[in-house]
């Protein structure tokens, strides 16, 4: 998992964060804690602790003194809202903008999604839908 260029303390929370996203780690559940963190990707558990701290300020997790880090009530929710937002920064409005640039108005944009779509494997089927 770990990748160059990137802090550590960043991809520790946002494993987490995918971890939540996909179900894996339910809410209200038991996050890993720093420790194991630390083990698994053999780093300091200071540069965990950042991450975790990250996720804790952000409201996704939260502490229960003596017991460890749970999963905050919501984060799932909260989590993909703002996946929506960036996705919708990164790739519509930069899809709508080349759209416009090449005369297409909103129902051929939409005409197009859904024909690539069709022929595109989905992530359940790993196969095309149509």
């Amino acid at each position: 998992m770990i990748e160059e260029g990137k802090p550590l303390f960043l991809q520790i929370a946002e494993q987490i964060e995918d971890s939540i996203v996909d179900g894996s780690l339910a809410e209200e559940a038991q996050a890993p804690s720093t420790n194991e963190l630390a083990a698994f990707y053999r780093i300091n558990p200071a540069t965990a602790a950042k991450g975790v701290a990250m996720l804790t300020d952000k409201g996704v997790i939260y502490k229960r003194r003596g017991i460890g880090m749970f999963v905050a009530d919501g984060a799932r929710e909260r989590l993909l809202g703002e996946r929506r937002a960036a996705f919708a920064d990164r790739y519509i409005d930069p899809l709508i903008t080349e759209a416009r640039t090449l005369g297409l108005d909103a129902d051929d944009l939409a005409a197009l999604l859904a024909e690539r779509a069709a022929r595109t494997p989905t992530a359940r089927e790993g196969k095309t839908t149509a």
